[in-house]
This record gives structure tokens, sequence and C-alpha cells, in this order.
């Protein structure tokens, strides 16, 4: 999803930011005393940030609640980043899909990969629990559950609790996306020079 027009709901900028926002910033971004400083060398607020500013209680509990995704998952950090970027691709979200291209490349998701993650599960590039990963997401995408044979094949490499993350990963994520698309969430600086071109709406069966 991509706009030239101005944000429906515009990143509420450092600088506007009140007092109790910014504690509940500092509790939760390790960065947040750099954003929040007003210094010529501040780097920039992240848009998401901006975006959560506009609701202290909502952003607390996200951020909360997302860091267990992030800091204190049983998954592995690769396949929950295949699973984000499979959701971006296939919900237009410019904003999660840089993003996740860029944290993926730190997790081991080459250009090759993340090429692939747009053909979606049928590329031979994945491995069979690679490929069950997007085929999961895709199903949650089109039938809100994911069938009885991916699951039995998901259950056949994890645990309880990366089965829960699998389907928490993908909800949370297919959260973002709709929240980011909706407000028309600018890219943060850089990031149409560190990404790809934003994914494109494809055909669905």
């Amino acid at each position: 999803m991509t706009t030239t027009s101005p944000p429906r709901l515009a990143p509420l900028p450092a600088d506007q930011w009140d007092e109790r926002a910014r504690s509940m910033l500092r509790g939760h971004v390790r960065l947040a005393d750099r954003y929040l400083s007003g210094r010529p060398d501040a780097p920039p607020m992240p848009n998401v940030l901006g975006i959560l500013g506009h609701h202290t209680e909502l952003a607390a509990a996200w951020l909360a609640y997302n860091g267990v995704l992030l800091e204190q998952s049983a998954l592995d950090a690769r396949w929950r980043e295949l699973l984000i970027l499979r959701i971006a691709r296939r919900t237009d979200s410019a904003y999660e899909w840089a993003q996740h291209v860029r944290i993926g490349a730190g997790c081991g998701i080459g250009t090759d990969h993340v090429a692939a993650v747009a053909d979606g599960p049928a590329h031979p590039l994945w491995s069979p629990v690679e490929r069950l990963l997007l085929t999961a997401a895709d199903e949650l995408l089109d039938r809100y559950r994911v069938t009885d044979a991916t699951w039995s094949g998901l259950a056949a490499h994890f645990d309880a609790r990366q089965l829960l993350e699998i389907l928490f990963v993908a909800g949370s994520y297919l959260c973002l996306a709709l929240v980011f698309n909706s407000v028309d969430l600018p890219l943060d600086p850089g990031m149409d020079r560190a990404a790809p071109r934003p994914p494109q709406k494809e055909e669905q069966p």
C-alpha cells in the first residue's frame, strides 16, 4: 500500500509527547531517551512509535505484549520474521514490509529469500518447515484458520508454546498492518533506500 497524500493520522512528533507518554516510552523502548532528547543528533522517532504516541494506554499495553513476541520468544527469530514478511506482503503494508526486510536481514533473510516471500510457499527455495510457516500465514489470511494438514505438519516441528506464537505473530502483525494501512503511515527516513519496493497486491484464488 503506497500513497502520496498526507497521512490520515500523522505520527506525533517527539516534542509533542507529554510527560506521561514519555515515561511510558522509557519503560518499553531502549532508545526512548535518545528519541525524546530534542538534541540535534537525536535519531528520528520511528513513525510506528509516533502513531502509538496518540494513545498512551494502548501504547503501553501493545509495547509490553509485542515485546514478548520479539524479546522473549520461543520461536526462532528467522521463522518469526518470515511469518511477518508474508503477512506484510499479503496485506500490502509498505511500512511493515520495509521494517521487517531490515530486521529479517539481521536474522539471515537475504534478498533471495525476501523475493521468495513475495512468491509464497510454493517457491522452491523454502525448506519444508519454512513452507509450512508461509502456508499457515496464507491460510490464516484466507480461511481464518490453519488447516488440519498444515497444523499436523507444524506440530511435528514445534512445541505448544511455539505453535501459539506462530498464531499470535501472524495475528499481531496483521493487526499492525491494518493500522499502518488505514492511517497511511509514511515510511521512516531511509526506509525506501534500505528495502525493496513495497509489496503490490496479488490475486488470490
